[in-house]
């Protein structure tokens, strides 16, 4: 009772190519193709300088001057600086004999957060010459 489609009766031979074995075939070696190919990266090699972390020779061996202004950035004689390179320079001043004066001169708007920070660091490099700078700013509001 099994159903015949087409016209063709049972005794004749099937004419029709079986496609599946091909197209597992084909997908084999696409799959293998695929494999096979090298990952493309779109990364561009550059050889960078590397950053000297050495801290460059801003030291006065006479006096320094840190500086805070408005904004709330430090500077060291003039340069700006990071928490970082301040202790640094103040490590370096404390080796130093004589031990260099160190002026300290917050801007009269600078947010006291900054000030103090700034302060705590040189607190915790032991510094011994210390002066304020610029206190006569703050006369009249006494």
């Amino acid at each position: 009772m099994a159903m015949s489609g087409g016209g063709r009766s049972d005794d004749e031979p099937m004419m029709d190519m079986n496609t599946t074995p091909l197209i597992d075939v084909l997908l084999v070696l696409l799959i293998m193709f695929i494999i096979t190919i090298p990952i493309q990266s779109h990364a561009v090699k550059v050889d960078l300088p590397q950053p000297d972390n050495r801290p460059q020779n801003n030291i006065d061996p006479q006096k320094n001057k840190i500086t805070i202004n408005a904004q709330g950035q430090t500077f060291w004689n003039g340069s700006p600086v990071d928490e970082v390179t301040l202790t640094q320079y103040l490590d370096q001043t404390v080796a130093m004999s004589p031990q260099p004066e160190l002026h300290f001169q917050p801007d009269a708007t600078a947010r006291y957060e900054v000030v103090d920070g700034v302060l705590a660091i040189i607190k915790r490099a032991n510094v011994t010459k210390l002066g304020f700078v610029g206190n006569e700013q703050y006369r009249g509001d006494f």
